[in-house]
């Protein structure tokens, strides 16, 4: 997981990742879509292939790099964790107003 938000804090490493998503390319349409030099790119897919991120597949004499799910799942489900608490929250704070709110109402019937 760690490795994965790094890899991901990069902004150049973001915007591979967000241009995979639309589908697998080669490190030339990747180099071409962010207006980097080669070596750049090569370097941070390298990163992003260490830490699971994507898988190369050789075509050639080129590298299609292509996302891989898992480590976005993990991703998915470690925020859902987040979520879990912050729904939790406002479930409290949800119960509170209404608290209030019946606390209010039977004051104004009196």
């Amino acid at each position: 997981m760690k490795s994965t938000l790094y890899a991901l804090a990069e902004p150049n490493r973001f915007e591979i990742v967000e241009l995979l998503r639309k589908g697998p390319l080669t490190v030339g349409e990747i180099t071409d879509r962010l207006g980097l030099i080669q070596p750049k790119v090569s370097k941070h897919l390298r990163i992003l292939n260490d830490t699971g991120l994507v898988e190369a597949r050789v075509k050639g004499n080129r590298r299609v790099y292509k996302l891989r799910p898992d480590p976005f799942r993990e991703l998915e489900s470690w925020i859902e964790s987040y979520r879990l608490i912050i729904d939790e929250s406002f479930d409290r704070m949800n119960d509170y107003l209404q608290e209030l709110k019946e606390e209010e109402n039977r004051r104004d019937k009196i």
